[in-house]
């Protein structure tokens, strides 16, 4: 078994997709430790609206291409259209972002994803709830990353907060939550 972290996203119903996606990751892989949910705006989008982002984790023993095939069809069956361009509006986005330390292309997926170190709404949530994991490739665990994106001043440039979000009639993340 190995410890799976995937992002999740949605700017189109956002709420709604991210519970649905929630309890969908909840029935096929069972227990999920999840950061708050974030707010943030779209990075690299000319035009769009704000996202909802988070990071779940849970234990999985399946292979990358059928965690990829999985994510993949949880998008699609919740409107994502399969050729829409890169940088549109989204219902459901997910990406793997690491599976246990496994790293370079493996089933078509590059892992670690790219991203992790380079955007606040990937890194900020594994901070927070993967503080102490470490990065596949560098080997520095997600709470220092995240100090030393704060100290470069890159935070700064990609602003988020957290936002009131309830699943399963609990709240997961509070508003007033300090970052």
């Amino acid at each position: 078994m190995s410890l799976v972290l995937i992002s999740i996203g949605s700017n189109i119903e956002r709420e709604h997709h991210v519970r649905v996606c929630l309890d969908a990751l909840e029935a096929t892989f069972g227990n999920l430790t999840l950061s708050s949910v974030y707010e943030s705006e779209p990075v690299g989008f000319v035009d769009g609206r704000n996202f909802l982002n988070l990071v779940a984790g849970f234990e999985s023993d399946w292979s990358v291409g059928e965690l990829q095939a999985w994510c993949k069809q949880l998008e699609l069956a919740n409107g994502r259209l399969k050729n829409s361009a890169k940088f549109s509006p989204r219902t459901l986005d997910l990406d793997l972002l690491t599976v246990g330390t496994l790293t370079g292309e493996i089933d078509g997926v590059m892992l670690p994803r790219d991203e992790v170190d380079r955007n606040a709404f990937v890194l900020l949530p594994l901070a927070e709830s993967f503080g102490e994991e470490r990065h596949p490739v560098t080997g520095e665990d997600y709470a220092s990353l995240w100090k030393a994106f704060v100290a470069a001043g890159r935070a700064e440039q990609q602003p988020l907060w957290p936002v009131d979000f309830s699943w399963r009639c609990r709240m997961i993340s509070h508003a007033d939550a300090t970052v």
